[in-house]
């Protein structure tokens, strides 16, 4: 079924991380997680790909087909990699979705945006430069803040992002994941409105047991 809303068919899906186990399971590779979590639900195996600068999945058939990159050229530079993915298929940057981690929410929440800036994430920045605009879908998911006061959060901003998560928070993690690969069945059946109301409103239950309100 296509999207209602108009918007042109979501094919292509971008987690952002790191590559290599030294960076595997960390805060800052969420997006690989959501992506690895979907296709091992779907039986299918990423495969490296060089003239994408990253691994390929593909998931579904006919207008449901999805190919899931994560790119392998370290966040910095995780733009090379989308752009070269954009021109090999020949799709739009409306036509994707990436995957972000961002301590600008509580692990738990989730916030689907069809455009805007970078807001700190070098991912992001990456991917703005090397698409020449911000006009792109993206689903961020929060990993929380290292600290409420914004000089020790400055401080803390590295270990946390490439910290990974505790076994406390496993759960809530588990359950936004699960939430994700909704949301994106979600944007394929009914567009990107309708799964914003819902991706939009989630809180994973499991959040409230970390002793913090999940709030934006």
């Amino acid at each position: 079924m296509a999207p209602s809303s108009g918007q042109a068919p979501l094919q292509l899906l971008v987690g952002l991380g790191n590559p290599g186990d030294k960076y595997a399971g960390t805060r800052h590779n969420v997006g690989f997680m959501a992506l690895e979590r979907l296709a091992a639900s779907s039986g299918v195996a990423f495969r490296s790909q060089n003239k994408l600068h990253g691994l390929l999945a593909e998931v579904g058939q006919g207008d449901r087909r999805l190919r899931l990159l994560m790119p392998q050229t370290f966040m910095n530079d995780s733009g090379r990699s989308i752009r070269a993915a954009l021109d090999w298929y020949g799709l739009e940057p409306a036509q994707m979705l990436v995957l972000v981690d961002d301590m600008d929410l509580a692990l738990g929440r989730l916030r689907l945006r069809l455009s805007g800036g970078a807001g700190g994430h070098n991912g992001l920045r990456s991917t703005i430069a090397h698409l020449g605009g911000q006009e792109f879908p993206r689903l961020r998911i929060g990993i929380g803040a290292p600290a409420a006061n914004p000089v020790e959060r400055r401080q803390r901003t590295v270990g946390h992002v490439l910290g990974r998560f505790t076994p406390a928070e496993q759960p809530a993690l588990d359950q936004v994941l699960e939430e994700v690969l909704a949301g994106i069945d979600c944007i394929q059946r009914l567009g990107f409105e309708r799964a914003g109301n819902r991706l939009n409103g989630f809180i994973a239950p499991a959040a409230a047991k970390l002793g913090e309100t999940p709030v934006a």
